[in-house]
């Protein structure tokens, strides 16, 4: 890693000298690097992409916009950064915090001001959360956002954890098996989605830039609801967690493990189409694992 004071991105300058730090910056990096390459996220063969990455002062959006720099400091990803917050409207929302911790940083941004917070305030009822109408206007902006730039991908900074709630959301109250996937591209097929830090476990995040001391701003909007279908499971995965260390990597380790052979979606696999005739060449029984 860059340690010395003249071959370090300002991102980075002032970052602990601790072994334990070194390992944990150490290991966000290559996870990051591996989710950028185990999903494609980077076009090595055509021109050089733009990048958005959304900055909302949170603690795993200041570990992603690091991360990326470090990648792109390091020629390891050839992309075009920039930074952008929404500032949504939110009473009593710092806005001048983001404005000068990029400056500092040298970090190209755009800073946008948009009053999301008085039509999801106007809109959604009492006693119901806020999320779901939110993150829908502040995508919508960010798209906007992105082709004004010319930027060919909106970044986000999801972890690990975010992507396994995600799915027990879905499962326990969606019906359905999906979560975020660390790659998409948006309805109207114009624009790339990525969670880079799609590997990276959340204690990590919080570890990370605390460590170096960014100016981490909570979300009052939805943070201080209570009830929430996500910290319930948060919940429920921490007490998993607690009694069987490890537990999150194993399932979110299942996510990219899946078995369609061995669920019940028939859009998936063709159970009408099994017999009990020897295999032949093409049958899609060569393709089915083998139970343990």
């Amino acid at each position: 890693m860059r340690d010395d004071a003249d071959d370090i991105h300002p991102l980075f300058q002032g970052a602990p000298r601790s072994t334990e730090f070194r390992k944990l910056r150490k290991r966000i990096v290559r996870q990051a690097r591996e989710a950028v390459d185990r999903y494609g996220m980077v076009d090595r063969d055509g021109p050089r992409a733009r990048w958005l990455v959304c900055l909302s002062g949170g603690k795993d959006s200041y570990t992603l916009l690091a991360v990326l720099h470090e990648l792109q400091w390091r020629g390891m990803l050839p992309v075009d950064l920039l930074a952008c917050n929404l500032d949504q409207g939110q009473p009593g929302f710092p806005a001048t915090v983001l404005p000068e911790f990029l400056e500092k940083m040298q970090v190209p941004h755009r800073i946008e001001y948009k009053d999301t917070y008085s039509i999801v305030t106007d809109k959604v009822p009492a006693g119901r959360t806020f999320c779901s109408l939110c993150s829908r206007l502040r995508r919508g902006n960010l798209y906007r956002i992105a082709r004004e730039e010319g930027c060919a991908a909106v970044v986000l900074g999801h972890h690990r954890d975010d992507i396994l709630e995600t799915f027990f959301m879905n499962l326990f109250h969606g019906g359905r098996l999906a979560t975020m996937p660390p790659k998409l591209v948006n309805e109207e097929g114009d624009l790339f989605v990525f969670r880079p830090l799609a590997h990276v476990a959340e204690a990590d995040c919080d570890r990370f830039a605390r460590a170096m001391g960014y100016p981490i701003i909570p979300c009052d909007l939805c943070g201080s609801q209570d009830g929430l279908q996500r910290q319930q499971v948060k919940q429920i995965l921490d007490g998993w967690e607690a009694r069987s260390p490890g537990r999150r990597q194993v399932i979110f380790r299942a996510l990219m493990n899946a078995r369609p052979s061995h669920l019940l979606d028939l859009q998936m696999f063709d159970f009408a189409g099994l017999s009990l005739e020897p295999l032949k060449s093409g049958s899609n029984l060569e393709n089915v694992p083998k139970l343990r």
